[in-house]
C-alpha cells in the first residue's frame, strides 16, 4: 500500500510541473535582488562562491561531472566546467532541456543572459571578467549531453548514459526537495542519484531550507518538502555519504520576494563511501 501511496504522490508532483514556465522561473530567481553581483549578501553570488570553493579543492576531480535536475539554469557548472573534461546536464522537463540547448547551441532565444554570471565566476577564479567568452566556449565544449532524468527511479538516467564506474562528481541544486512529495521520497531520491556516483566521488548538493512551496510560473504553485539542516545531514548519512562540509545562508528580508517561502539555503559537500 505504501508503494502505491508514494507512486501517487510522485505522479501528483509530476502533474504540478506540467505548466512550469522556465522564463518566469528565471525572472523570479535569477535577476536582482537575488542575483545582484554588487551585493555580498545576495543569494546567487553566495551559491557561486560555494561552488567555486568546492571545485577548487583538490579532492573534487576526475573526468565526468553530472548535474542532476539542471532546470533551465547553468550556474551550477560554471566552475566545474574548468575541472572536468565532460559535463552532462539533466532535467525531467523537456522545456528546461530546450532552454539549456538554446544557450549551448548559440541559437539565441534564451530567457536569461548568462553573461553577468560568467563574468562573476571569472572574477572568483582570479581571471579578468573580459575572459567570460573563453569560459562560455569552454562550457559549450565540455557539455556532451542534455539528458532526461527521473530521480524517483532507481536508475534515474537511461542505461549506458554514464560509464560503468559512474560519475566522478554530481552537482544538484534545488531539485530533490522540490520534486518529492514527502521526506521519505526525498531520501529515496538521494539514494537513487548516489547510485550514479563512483565510490569516493563527490556530491555537491544545494537546496532550500524550510520551504513549503515555490512558484514555477504565474499561478503555478509547486509544493516543496520543508527541510532542516539535521534532515539533510541524516539523509546523506543514510544513503552512504560522508558529509565533508555544510554551509547555510539565511535570506535577508528583501530577498523574500513572494515567489516562495524559503528562509535559507544549504550547501553540502559530501563523499560517497
Amino acid at each position: 500500500m505504501e508503494g502505491k501511496v508514494t507512486q501517487s504522490g510522485v505522479a501528483a508532483m509530476a502533474a504540478c510541473y506540467e505548466r512550469f514556465d522556465p522564463a518566469a522561473y528565471l525572472q523570479y530567481n535569477y535577476t536582482p535582488p537575488r542575483a545582484d553581483f554588487q551585493r555580498k549578501d545576495s543569494i546567487v553570488p553566495w551559491k557561486l562562491a560555494c561552488l567555486h570553493r568546492a571545485f577548487r579543492e583538490d579532492d573534487v576531480k576526475g573526468d565526468l561531472l553530472v548535474d542532476i535536475g539542471s532546470g533551465p539554469t547553468l550556474y551550477q557548472v560554471l566552475s566545474g566546467c574548468e575541472v572536468f573534461n565532460k559535463v552532462i546536464l539533466t532535467d525531467f522537463l523537456e522545456v528546461n532541456r530546450q532552454e539549456l540547448n538554446l544557450w549551448l547551441q548559440e541559437d539565441g532565444g534564451c530567457n536569461l543572459d548568462w553573461t553577468p554570471y560568467l563574468k562573476h565566476v571569472c572574477k572568483l577564479e582570479g581571471r579578468r571578467p573580459s575572459e567570460w567568452t573563453e569560459k562560455a566556449a569552454r562550457l559549450r565544449q565540455v557539455v556532451t549531453d542534455v539528458l532526461p532524468v527521473d530521480v524517483h527511479r532507481p536508475q534515474p538516467l537511461a542505461l549506458h548514459a554514464l560509464p560503468p564506474a559512474g560519475a566522478d562528481c554530481l552537482v544538484s541544486a534545488f531539485c530533490l526537495e522540490s520534486v518529492s512529495p514527502d521526506l521519505d521520497a526525498f531520501n529515496r531520491a538521494l539514494g537513487h542519484i548516489g547510485g550514479l556516483l563512483r565510490p569516493g566521488g563527490h556530491l555537491l548538493l544545494i537546496g532550500a531550507l524550510e520551504e513549503s512551496y515555490y512558484f514555477g510560473g504565474p499561478g503555478v504553485k509547486i509544493p516543496v518538502v520543508p527541510l532542516n539542516e539535521a534532515q539533510v545531514c541524516e539523509g546523506l548519512k543514510e544513503n552512504g555519504f560522508t558529509l565533508i562540509r555544510l554551509e547555510v545562508y539565511t535570506l535577508p528580508q528583501d530577498m523574500r520576494v513572494g515567489v516562495d517561502d524559503v528562509t535559507g539555503v544549504f550547501f553540502a559537500k559530501a563523499r560517497r563511501n
